[in-house]
């Protein structure tokens, strides 16, 4: 068994003076950096007291799920012989808030493949199933992913 790791650093910068005195006297803007990467700006949804124009967590484990599926999906489709030439998807994701807490119910992928063989197609739309099965996020998580692909050709 392999054993892979991760690293980051988050800096909060969300102190105006008076760090957390009270829940509205803090922000909660937060700057995500790796090595060798830009920097990602991050926040609370705005729901939370959080910046629309920075990434919440909720959209990057969104994010994460759709990448993690496409990169899957791109695998299979090399295993068997299938040549995409597009793929773009737009994922959904739905979650539950039960007082301060809550969690995700469900997260909905809709990818949309090209492929090169319109004899592909059927095969195409079934590899998704292989694809999340292989994806380590979806693995990771406690929640269905379910999958809406459409298949073109071109």
């Amino acid at each position: 068994m392999a054993t892979h790791r991760y690293a980051l650093d988050l800096v909060w910068q969300g102190n105006h003076g008076s760090g957390t005195s009270g829940y509205r006297d803090y922000g909660r803007d937060v700057l995500l950096r790796a090595e060798g990467k830009p920097d990602l700006l991050g926040s609370a949804d705005p729901t939370f007291r959080g910046e629309a124009s920075r990434w919440n967590p909720e959209e990057l484990l969104l994010a994460a799920l759709a990448q993690c599926h496409l990169l899957s999906y791109l695998h299979s489709a090399v295993n068997h012989g299938i040549v995409v030439t597009g793929y773009d998807d737009s994922p959904v994701g739905t979650m539950e808030q039960v007082g301060q807490g809550g969690r995700f119910t469900e997260v909905l992928l809709r990818p949309r493949v090209r492929i090169a063989d319109a004899a592909q197609a059927r095969l195409a739309g079934q590899i998704h199933e292989e694809a999340s099965r292989n994806c380590f996020i979806a693995a990771s998580v406690n929640f269905p992913v379910r999958h809406e692909p459409v298949t073109e050709v071109g």
